[in-house]
């Protein structure tokens, strides 16, 4: 593999979307993952719909270039390979409930003692400590826990979910993959691992970056289609004639000013920037009107050489079909392990140095027990054994 991060080792125990998607940007940027799987309680993602080569297209994506080896960790055997394993590791990943990697007998302490210089990623929905620290969630209660929710959605209807993952993604897996790369470079210094405590909820709640300031200073709660971005001014998405949207986005008065000539209607101007609830529905009314007199391909050919960041609202078909998507090479074709080739979305990381490389779509469960227990200096009497303990899937 090539990538800056082709020197890391990274056991991934993770399962579902925020621990598998940091591991995937890690294995993108060059790391070896290894995913060790429940050979009794499959990742859901893998029965996701729809299948190419058997195999689910979410999983070939989200767990593409990672390995696969099927170990039962309930058994006395499957933790000793774990325990051979991780001499030889440098990052591993967790999505469990707090404590429950203790149970298994694989917890921080019990893997730092093997290796000091560990770094150990727990993800979970509320950290390893706190009142919630055991209870259920998914993206949407984290969000709502967090205040996001609270402000995200229309005065008329309420709040509403997000469109995509945003405390387990921009949260978990995001947050995870820099916690991490930060440990990495203090282990650099000092030789010193240690264990990251990733809650999705607190990840979350660090995303206020416009929203916190004036609430936790002036007490100034969001409210749904009160602040600028979040519909709360002329900053929005408008229906065209023929039923699809463009958003208007131009919030510097050069950006504004030049869409209201456009769109002819100048007089509104003046009034773009104004909070006033009474202004700024006037404002909002009247780009709704003038939007919705023509059709969406219409005002795709006046704004497409025009810089005042009025753009179409594209499907994700479209959005990968985009010029400026295909230019930067953003859905690539990653092999399969049948010989064909899988669609995907690509990594977004550009490096000139070290360039990001996709080794193969998402493996079968268990695909490479033997090729990494040999690696490890199992010989065929010890796999065998592993087998016949039921350690092995």
């Amino acid at each position: 593999m090539s990538g800056p991060l082709a020197t890391l080792k990274v056991l991934d125990f993770s399962t579902l979307l925020p621990g598998p998607f940091a591991t995937l940007l890690l294995a993108d940027m060059g790391a070896e993952v290894l995913r060790v799987e429940s050979p009794t309680r499959p990742d859901m993602v893998r029965l996701l719909p729809p299948s190419e080569d058997n195999v689910s297209a979410v999983h070939g994506y989200i767990n593409r270039s990672k390995r696969s080896l099927a170990l039962d960790l309930k058994t006395p055997e499957g933790r000793e390979v774990v325990y051979r394993l991780v001499k030889d590791y440098d990052i591993v990943v967790e999505q469990f409930r707090p404590g429950v990697m203790d149970k298994l007998g694989v917890g921080y302490e019990t893997l730092k003692a093997i290796n000091p210089g560990l770094i150990y990623c727990s993800i979970t929905g509320y950290g390893q400590d706190g009142p919630y620290r055991d209870r259920a969630g998914h993206d949407l209660n984290y969000l709502s826990i967090a205040g996001m929710t609270s402000y995200n959605g229309r005065r008329d209807s309420g709040p509403a979910p997000m469109a995509f993952q945003v405390a387990d993604v921009a949260g978990g897996s995001c947050h995870a993959v820099m916690g991490l790369l930060a440990a990495v470079i203090h282990r650099h210094h000092t030789g010193e691992g240690q264990q990251l405590d990733i809650s999705m909820t607190d990840a979350a709640f660090s995303l206020h970056g416009l929203s916190a300031p004036p609430a936790l200073v002036a007490g100034e709660d969001p409210t749904l289609e009160g602040t600028t971005l979040n519909g709360g001014s002329f900053y929005d998405c408008y229906r065209t004639r023929d039923g699809r949207y463009l958003s208007v986005a131009g919030l510097e008065p050069q950006f504004f000013s030049q869409f209201c000539e456009t769109i002819g209607r100048p007089d509104l101007t003046t009034k773009g920037l104004s909070r006033e609830p009474a202004q700024v529905a006037e404002v909002k009314a009247a780009i709704a009107e003038v939007i919705g007199g023509q059709d969406h391909d219409h005002w795709c050919q006046v704004f497409a050489e025009l810089d005042c960041c009025v753009e179409p609202v594209l499907s994700f078909s479209e959005a990968a079909a985009h010029p400026q998507l295909q230019a930067r090479g953003m859905v690539v074709e990653v092999p399969r392990h049948d010989g064909g080739h899988q669609r995907q979305v690509a990594s977004p990381f550009k490096f000139s140095a070290t360039p990001v490389g996709y080794r193969f779509s998402g493996a079968r469960l268990g695909q490479h027990n033997e090729a990494v227990l040999r690696e490890q200096g199992f010989d065929d009497d010890e796999i065998a054994a592993l087998r016949a303990a039921g350690a092995l899937g």
